[in-house]
Parts: C-alpha cells; structure tokens; sequence
C-alpha cells in the first residue's frame, strides 16, 4: 500500500553507467549493483513506482569513438546495445530481491527483453514492477539525459532524479574548484545559461518545457533515495522556480 505521506508517488531514476564501475576499471561492480538494487527495493517497498534509465559508459562511449574516427551512428547504436547489458544486470539483481522487474528497450531485441510501449509501461508501474529502460531513446545522437527526461515526461512520473558523484548542483567542479557553491534549489534557465552540466542541454530543456522537476543527489550517500521520496531536501532541486538558493 502507498505511504500517503510520500512527496513522490512515480519517479524516475537515472544512473550513468559509470556508476555501475564501483572499484573496477571497466564493466559491473556486483558489490555496487546490490547496493543500488536495495535501495530501489526500499522505495518501492514503499510504495513508490520506480522506473529506471541506466547509461552504458561503463561498457562503451560512442561519442568516445566517434571523436576517433568511428561512424557516430554506429558508435551510438553500440552505446545502446551497452545499456541493453546494465539494464539486464540492473533486472537480475532486482529480481534476487524478489522484486518484479522489466526491461523495456527503445531497440528490439525481443529475445531478451520487452519492446518499450508507453502504456504497457505504465502498466508495469502501476501494479508494482520496476522499469527498466535501456538503449536510450532508441536514436542516434540522443543521450541517456535525454532518455531518462523523455521517459520520465511519457511516464507521468512526477520527479526525475539523477544519481551523480557529487551532492548536487555546484557553481564549478567542486573536485577542482575547492571554493564552489553549492546550490539547493536553482532554476532550469541558470543551469543552462551557466552551462552547469547537470544533464545535456536538450534533458534540461525538456523538463523546463514539461514542467518536470529535477533533483541532483550524490549516489554513494546511502538511503538519499528514500529520503528524497519522503520529501526531505535532498542534493538540488532544479525547477521553473528561478529563486537560487545556496548551501553557504
């Protein structure tokens, strides 16, 4: 039954790739993968619908290989296939869970995964499965921002969440800019005027056009997802409202 308390009823939640890596240097870190699937299992078990846009960076770049002279739309095409992989490891450890969970791909690859259909989708959700949505938009020259913007929008989900290595919005990389800002609440035009890097440009415009909030959270800090569900402030929130609000 749903916590009539939670602040998000349906979310989206969106993982790079790289965060699957852990300690490795290249593909999945099993350790990391529980990890994450248990704190998807503690939002549902809420009963919060979850649906999930997973990124292949960890496996492969297309843009990486395209800068080195590889045709983009076949570097992007094998980009999703990538993505294809974390989505089916991302569903296994789910279901070790005991959770029911469903890999929907914007590509057909019917062998191993559903095709991606709007309205079964929401089905999926509303009786409780976690959705897991791989290759992307299923186009070229489109990122998984853009996907996981896109999903969420077609989804109705009332939040879109990006799981990063850092704790928010920063006025600079706080990795190399010690004296950054961190921000709580900020507005879509900002992000994009100052070329904050959140997301891509084209993710950040779709949820300011669609009205979608955005929230930015730090992955490793455990039980932040839960938290964001109950409403707490978590990471920055990145909304139409244009009134900037900082953390110093």
């Amino acid at each position: 039954m749903t916590d009539k308390a939670l602040v998000h009823q349906r979310v989206m939640l969106k993982l790079s790739g790289e965060a699957l890596l852990g300690d490795e240097d290249y593909g999945i870190d099993s350790a990391v993968l529980r990890r994450i699937a248990t704190e998807i299992r503690d939002v549902v078990e809420l009963g919060v619908q979850v649906g999930v846009v997973i990124g292949g960076g960890n496996i492969f770049r297309g843009a990486g290989l395209a800068r080195a002279g590889m045709d983009r739309v076949t570097g992007d095409h094998m980009g999703m296939l990538a993505t294809v992989i974390n989505a089916l490891a991302m569903q296994d450890a789910l279901e070790h869970l005991k959770l029911h969970a469903r890999v929907m791909s914007a590509v057909r690859i019917n062998e191993v995964c559903e095709d991606y259909i709007r309205r079964r989708a929401i089905r999926h959700l509303e009786k409780g499965r976690v959705i897991i949505f791989a290759a992307g938009t299923g186009n070229p020259f489109f990122t998984t921002d853009t996907a996981a913007a896109l999903r969420a929008i077609e989804v109705g989900a009332g939040i879109l969440l990006k799981a990063t290595k850092v704790d928010g919005v920063y006025s600079a990389d706080p990795e190399t800019a010690p004296d950054a800002v961190h921000f709580a609440r900020i507005g879509y035009d900002q992000v994009l005027n100052e070329k904050l890097m959140v997301m891509d440009a084209t993710a950040v415009v779709m949820c300011r056009d669609n009205g979608l909030p955005l929230r930015v959270f730090n992955l490793s800090d455990k039980g932040a997802f839960e938290r964001i569900v109950r409403g707490e402030l978590v990471g920055t929130l990145v909304s139409s409202d244009d009134r900037v609000v900082t953390n110093d």
